[in-house]
């Protein structure tokens, strides 16, 4: 989300708006990318993140008080500058934002899909507070002047709603292409349950069960709080010689270009921005079918594999299938580069504009 912010505010600063990114958790610390200095950083100094190891309790505790000063900061904010166009993305300032009479037209801006609350499948009080958050969404939506989603096949997911748009994220050019020749298969993402890496391990230990993946290994790029659980499956299953959890790096372009494939094991996703990007640098793509992305961004069999959300035997076949075949692996990187051309930055930007022109109309 920070990688496609970052894309179109340095598109619409380029383009000579005045654009003002607000957050609330910075704590001090500067953006992982660096934001163009004609980009005005405001930090409302909230903090939620810092009670996410407390009891469930004092957490639902903290986070009204936290609200209610977000609110107040965030209305302080807006009453001062007065934009024209307001947009969230989907945070906690989601649920009071319509309200704030400062006379922007709001926009409600989703990176997940309308199902992502309950993607969790978890019981209890938290349970039953995914579903009624969950409920509540649609109804949410429904009070923004514009409500973007990623997909058409998330789109469909929220009903009949007159104010909905669709707008996908930007493939921008990589700066450095893979040839595919690398016996190197990347992943990408947050340490957590969303991106389901537990599961790419499960299939990777299948791999590694068959002569055709000798000297492969396995890079998964990110940081989470299942680090040191993933590390446990890595050594537990004797995959230590061939997997790595490697730091975030601000230069995945120059990892996608030493790399053959992209696996993706999430159980869902808005828009996919690592698949945008890895095929833009010329890399197929291995994945499961989870919402949302891959059915609207892959042709299945051509630029990468599409197999059922969770069989991991069906996942580690694919890999293999990519492995023992350098010609078709370069031929589907190859036509994976054309995610380019298909969602380009100038012709999605022009989306956007074209939205906010209404809008002000």
């Amino acid at each position: 989300m920070e990688r496609v912010l970052l894309n179109k505010v340095r598109w619409l600063a380029g383009a000579g708006h005045e654009v003002i990114v607000v957050t609330t958790d910075q704590q001090g610390r500067a953006p992982f990318y660096a934001f163009p200095p004609e980009v005005r950083m405001e930090d409302l100094d909230i903090n939620y993140s810092v009670d996410n190891n407390k009891p469930l309790s004092q957490r639902i505790l903290s986070y009204l008080r936290k609200r209610r000063l977000h609110r107040s900061r965030l209305t302080q904010l807006l009453m001062a500058e007065r934009p024209d166009i307001t947009v969230s993305l989907y945070p906690s300032e989601s649920s009071f934002i319509p309200d704030i009479k400062d006379g922007s037209k709001k926009v409600l801006e989703l990176h997940f899909n309308r199902y992502f609350r309950l993607q969790y499948g978890r019981g209890g009080l938290t349970g039953l507070i995914d579903r009624f958050r969950s409920r509540r969404d649609v109804a949410l939506a429904s009070r923004f002047d514009r409500f973007v989603v990623l997909t058409e096949e998330d789109r469909k997911y929220w009903g009949d709603m007159p104010a909905i748009s669709v707008i996908p994220n930007a493939a921008l050019p990589m700066p450095e292409v893979s040839d595919c020749s690398a016996r190197r298969v990347i992943a990408v993402g947050r340490l957590d349950y969303q991106k389901g890496f537990d599961r790419l391990i499960k299939a990777w230990d299948v791999v590694k069960r068959s002569s055709i993946s000798d000297g492969w290994r396995l890079d998964i790029f990110g940081q989470g709080e299942w680090r040191d659980m993933l590390a446990g499956m890595i050594a537990s299953r004797g995959l230590s010689d061939s997997v790595a959890l490697r730091r975030p790096t601000s230069g995945i372009a120059r990892e996608y270009a030493g790399s053959s494939m992209l696996v993706m094991t999430s159980h869902f996703e808005g828009f996919p921005m690592v698949m945008i990007e890895a095929m833009s640098a010329g890399l197929p793509v291995v994945t499961f079918g989870y919402k949302c992305g891959p059915a609207d961004i892959i042709a299945d069999g051509e630029d990468g594999i599409i197999v059922p959300d969770g069989d991991i035997e069906a996942l580690a076949a694919a890999m293999l299938s990519l492995m023992a075949d350098d010609c078709r692996r370069r031929a589907m990187g190859q036509k994976a580069r054309g995610v380019v051309g298909r969602y380009s930055e100038d012709a999605v930007m022009a989306r956007w504009t074209s939205l906010f022109e209404d809008l002000v109309k």
